[in-house]
């Protein structure tokens, strides 16, 4: 982490972007389904952000890195931004953008399960064990009330399967933020790095949507207004505002304070879809929440003690 003083007014713009901006994606994304398949809108993302982030720093002076930078990179963001965030894109065809928020506020407990190098702190605190019951006890009554919700035995089925792939975008999001810490050099600007994960992820996401068919039944002059807006927002506020805020942050702040925005997430994301879409979530269902979110907060009460030290 970066010890250099940042002005205050900007640190806190960032904080706005991760908490407020990240809940509205999840919106974003259900604008951008009315018109374009989950990977094809996937790919647009990633590559229109990326492209604009790369030529911005080479035409700032900077060089490519080496290959294996790029070779990283890439993977990193494949995992993060495509397994993650493409995942995300393809269940909310069946989940709400409430529900796939709720869901991907679980990626804290991942991050305690999938870090072998510090199972050996995790699992000797009492606050991480009792976060991790607490939360999976939360993920348990939120599958329940949601799989009830429904009278359909079709639609109950998919919404099943969505939350289940919401789970594995969860899981591949940490896999990849591991992987980008422990694999890829910081010695180059973040800016860049973001740009290679992006573009990497959007050429990907193109290479799925071929292999799943959905180039072939996509006709971009049948792109309603709202689905363009809905990438628009994803493209300029998404990826190129809060994610280059969060890979900032996380190199000025203790990444125990980042990491916060996965309790906001969810409460904006579940209020824009009532407001904007008419999402109906019910009482259980919020219970469910919170008990999740309580969950996440205990199992960083160790980072936050150590963030105070």
């Amino acid at each position: 982490m970066r010890t250099e003083a940042s002005p205050q007014w900007l640190v806190v713009l960032a904080f706005i972007a991760i908490y407020i901006i990240w809940g509205t994606t999840y919106m974003a994304i259900a604008f951008g389904l009315q018109g374009f398949p989950p990977f094809v809108l996937t790919a647009f993302r990633g590559i229109i952000a990326g492209t604009l982030l790369i030529s911005w720093c080479l035409l700032r002076g900077e060089k490519l890195p080496s290959l294996a930078v790029i070779g990283n990179s890439s993977v990193s963001g494949i995992l993060m931004l495509v397994g993650g965030t493409g995942l995300v894109t393809w269940a909310e065809q069946y989940v709400n953008s409430g529900y796939a928020a709720i869901i991907m506020a679980t990626e804290p407990f991942f991050f305690v399960l999938l870090d072998k190098k510090q199972w050996g702190n995790y699992f000797s605190n009492r606050w991480v064990l009792t976060g991790l019951l607490v939360g999976f006890a939360g993920m348990l009554l939120f599958f329940h009330y949601t799989s009830g919700s429904t009278q359909q035995t079709n639609d109950g089925a998919m919404l099943l399967i969505g939350n289940l792939v919401l789970l594995l975008g969860a899981i591949l999001w940490v896999v990849g933020s591991l992987y980008a810490k422990n694999k890829i050099d910081h010695s180059h600007s973040n800016t860049l790095t973001t740009g290679l994960q992006l573009l990497a992820a959007g050429l990907f996401s193109g290479l799925t949507a071929a292999f799943t068919g959905e180039w072939s039944g996509f006709s971009i002059a049948a792109v309603p207004v709202a689905a363009w807006g809905g990438l628009l927002y994803l493209i300029t506020m998404g990826s190129l505002v809060a994610y280059m805020a969060f890979t900032w942050l996380i190199t000025i702040r203790p990444p125990a304070l980042v990491s916060t925005h996965t309790y906001v997430n969810p409460v904006v994301a579940v209020f824009v879809g009532w407001i904007f879409a008419n999402e109906q979530i019910t009482w259980l269902q919020i219970m469910a929440l919170l008990i999740i979110l309580a969950g996440v907060l205990l199992t960083n009460v160790p980072n936050y003690k150590l963030a105070k030290a």
